[in-house]
């Protein structure tokens, strides 16, 4: 394990937070350089810092998926408060912030949250947002819970992030058919398991959203709502996001009374959260809840237009100190992620920055020279080679600028790939 000396710390009287796992530069390093304008911070991570080391007073390489070697390395380092934005580092930190008695979110609140069918047990045992589903060990225990259920059904693992392996299934021979690439599903920085690893629910039909809010006492304030574009059917791929300030769901009152009950019921009474829905004919249903802010960009949307910044709000939690959100909106603002027509190995990407419209607020090349591009189910998110983030007066002049910014930017594929999807 590696360490810098804690002696080293710069000099000042800002609380030094520990930030475990500050994730990818590109998606989350707004978040790190926001937070460290106003607080020391001290970087936990498996290997040596690149990016961050302008942002941070010092480090530790750690393994951060263990909970007690988290604890041991920050026994060294004389932090105010653990900060972590990585779903599946959510849990050992919390852990660790309650070995330290420091300020944290329950860490059975947090497990439930990660474990998807322990968010539906706690759900219906507090009557909030009703939807039929089980777990499942095997083929057979899936196929009865199907029928139970009845056709068609989502089918997804129980713990992976970002709708990995999520997949809508029409009936029984499709469920045959995709049951075991669900269940052996994985990712290496998962390490929960389950003697029923796969989830069987009912399909919510309806338009997807996503709701940022801060929940403080029992109180929960939705900061900013992002409308989901999906792809890549039946898979739900996330291929955009759209967050619009003047958002009427934003003070609708059945998603209000909504969020208010499902946060109450896993147990989650000061956090930042991320909750997935559907709108429904019978009303909005919790897809699933999450304590951290949103991946994909979104909660860089929601600051574009509404001044509320999701890095420093995570940083007064982790002080036990009630946030300032104000809200300040300005508009809307989007992200699409671009994708090849088929599986590829990149040869480059290149932007035409004369085409792109005023309306862009950033383009990002995502893939490299040499890098593999697959498309669901082969690979998730790993086939997008840019990102074009936008903001206009409304969500409908986004959509109208990301269409002009993703014509300026070209996929060079350098070749195929064996048996390439698309």
């Amino acid at each position: 394990m590696g360490m810098d000396v804690p002696g080293r710390v710069a000099a000042g009287n800002e609380p030094l937070l520990i930030l475990v796992s500050p994730m990818g530069e590109t998606t989350r390093g707004y978040l790190l350089q926001s937070v460290a304008k106003e607080y020391r911070l001290w970087l936990f991570k498996e290997e040596e810092p690149t990016w961050e080391r302008p942002y941070v007073v010092g480090h530790t390489v750690v393994d951060t998926l263990d909970a007690r070697a988290l604890t041991e390395a920050a026994r060294q380092v004389p932090a105010d408060g653990i900060l972590c934005w990585d779903e599946t580092r959510i849990l050992p930190s919390a852990l660790l912030a309650e070995a330290l008695g420091l300020p944290a979110m329950p860490s059975g609140a947090v497990r439930t949250c990660r474990d998807k069918h322990a968010t539906r047990r706690a759900l219906t045992a507090a009557g909030a947002s009703p939807v039929a589903s089980a777990s499942a060990r095997d083929l057979a225990e899936a196929r009865a819970a199907a029928r139970d259920i009845g056709y068609p059904v989502v089918v997804k693992p129980r713990a992976l992030v970002g709708s990995n392996g999520t997949t809508f299934v029409t009936d029984e021979d499709h469920l045959a058919r995709v049951f075991d690439s669900v269940a052996t599903r994985s990712m290496p920085e998962v390490r929960e398991r389950f003697a029923a690893p796969v989830v069987v629910e009912e399909y919510l039909d309806g338009p997807e959203i996503s709701v940022d809010s801060l929940c403080w006492d029992g109180v929960v304030t939705p900061l900013f709502v992002a409308r989901k574009h999906l792809g890549y059917p039946p898979y739900f791929e996330e291929v955009g996001h759209t967050v619009d300030a003047a958002d009427p769901l934003l003070t609708d009152p059945e998603l209000g009374a909504a969020l208010t009950a499902v946060h109450a019921a896993v147990g989650l009474g000061r956090a930042w959260t991320h909750t997935e829905w559907r709108l429904t004919r019978g009303g909005p249903r919790l897809v699933e809840i999450n304590a951290r802010s949103g991946g994909d960009l979104i909660p860089y949307l929601g600051r574009l237009v509404t001044g509320v910044d999701a890095g420093l709000v995570a940083a007064s939690l982790a002080l036990g100190v009630r946030p300032s959100a104000q809200v300040r909106p300005q508009g809307a603002a989007a992200v699409r992620f671009l994708y090849p027509e088929r599986d590829v190995v990149a040869e480059a990407v290149r932007v035409d920055e004369a085409r792109l419209p005023a309306a862009v607020d950033r383009v990002d090349v995502l893939a490299a020279p040499g890098q593999s591009l697959r498309l669901p189910p082969r690979a998730h998110v790993t086939g997008r080679y840019a990102l074009v983030v936008v903001t206009a007066a409304t969500a409908e002049g986004c959509a109208e600028a990301l269409d002009a910014a993703a014509a300026a930017v070209t996929l060079v594929p350098a070749r195929d790939l064996p048996g390439a999807a698309g």
